[in-house]
């Protein structure tokens, strides 16, 4: 029989914490600092699970942490979800690929969290463009910062579907999100797109731009944040991952997004060159 393939974690240690324990008390400071919510969250397992969606930074924890666990925060509030898929963008630092796993685990200092084989493998089916298999992860961040986070509040044995976007077109974000609605049907499911804001520009220049870009995803709008963003040349990096994610989440039921924070790393430093942060719901009624 063939060895299960596990996708070992290529941040730990820069992004966050490198040790179990360590990250443990990473994350629970995340939740527990003046810039995050301020307690540690509970699993509501009775809650109503209206979450479809949700856009998270993908930072090192310093900068992004607090941020994402205001996020994470709600979603406990929500209730347990069966199966988290996890979007991201591909920044160049390994393959040149999109990607998407379809069986094995990926794993963290917390432990490994299998691969949802079903949904995965009905994703790729629809989605030449990505490829399978983990190799296509090597080197990249932006779906393992979130997986901890998961890890934490739900435990490992909650099932993940990571996929890597290289093409960030409105074509390929459709293709995407057409195949998560269709194989995320009567399954109850949160889609994380993993992004950051606005890059290296003066704080208050960040906010102007990404107001207009915060104000498309509320109107769960993939096509106007794509066109917006391109047209103001706005440096958001996962702007594909979160389209996607908007089309699945509207073709599966939502109805509204809502803004959680919107920060930037110049709470932690310079304020004159910073990345900006955001976090946002996507609902159904």
């Amino acid at each position: 029989m063939a060895k299960a393939e596990v996708r070992n974690p290529a941040v730990a240690g820069m992004f966050y914490e490198g040790g179990q324990s360590a990250l443990k008390r990473q994350i629970e400071e995340c939740y527990t600092e003046p810039r995050g919510p301020g307690a540690l969250p509970a699993v509501a397992d009775d809650g109503p699970r209206r979450v479809l969606g949700l856009v998270s930074p993908h930072a090192g924890y310093m900068y992004s942490g607090p941020g994402a666990a205001k996020g994470f925060a709600r979603l406990a509030e929500d209730g347990r979800p069966e199966v988290f898929v996890i979007i991201g963008p591909n920044h160049g630092r390994g393959q040149l690929v999109g990607a998407i796993q379809t069986a094995g685990s990926w794993a963290t200092p917390l432990g490994a969290s299998p691969i949802a084989t079903e949904i995965a493998g009905t994703v790729a089916g629809r989605c030449p463009s990505l490829q399978p298999g983990a190799m296509g992860f090597t080197g990249e961040h932006s779906i393992e910062v979130q997986l901890p986070f998961i890890q934490h509040l739900y435990g490992t044995e909650t099932p993940i579907v990571p996929i890597m976007m290289l093409d960030q077109s409105l074509g390929e974000a459709q293709d995407v999100g057409e195949a998560l609605a269709a194989a995320l049907e009567g399954k109850d499911a949160v889609i994380v797109a993993s992004t950051d804001m606005t890059h290296f520009e003066t704080a208050a220049r960040a906010g102007e731009q990404d107001v207009v870009l915060i104000e498309r995803i509320e109107a769960l709008d993939a096509e106007g944040l794509l066109r917006e963003r391109q047209a103001r040349r706005i440096t958001m990096c996962g702007y594909g991952p979160v389209a996607a994610m908007l089309i699945a989440a509207k073709a599966l039921g939502a109805t509204t997004a809502k803004r959680v924070e919107y920060t930037n790393s110049g709470a932690v430093g310079d304020r004159s060159e910073v990345v900006a942060y955001l976090t946002m719901t996507v609902e159904k009624e």
